[in-house]
């Protein structure tokens, strides 16, 4: 899973969004080292879509523009969380190797 589709999925984890909304949690979440452009995040949410991980959840007028919101599937819940488990344990590994102390060391 890219980045991008980590942040997405991340981005609609606690409610639908629409595609301004995720270029801006997914800037949020990612503290400005993901920066997603318009065109970028369609082709993101495409992809996401087609692979049954996001669904189109209703649409809304606003400004006189159509704004298409989505949400996560199950199936997309259920990639989310396994990538976060496999992107937690592969840090585990990068700081165990590099001789740094594990997060739970810094309480």
């Amino acid at each position: 899973m890219t980045g991008q589709a980590f942040f997405v999925l991340t981005a609609l984890a606690d409610g639908p969004r629409h595609g301004y909304g995720i270029v801006s949690e997914v800037t949020e979440l990612s503290q400005g080292r993901v920066k997603l452009k318009i065109g970028s995040l369609y082709g993101v949410l495409d992809r996401l879509a087609a692979s049954g991980l996001i669904e189109p959840d209703r649409e809304e007028a606003h400004d006189g523009r159509l704004r298409r919101y989505y949400r996560l599937t199950r199936d997309g819940r259920q990639a989310l969380a396994e990538e976060a488990e496999v992107r937690a344990a592969t840090a585990r590994v990068v700081r165990a190797r590099l001789g740094l102390p594990g997060p739970e060391a810094a309480g």
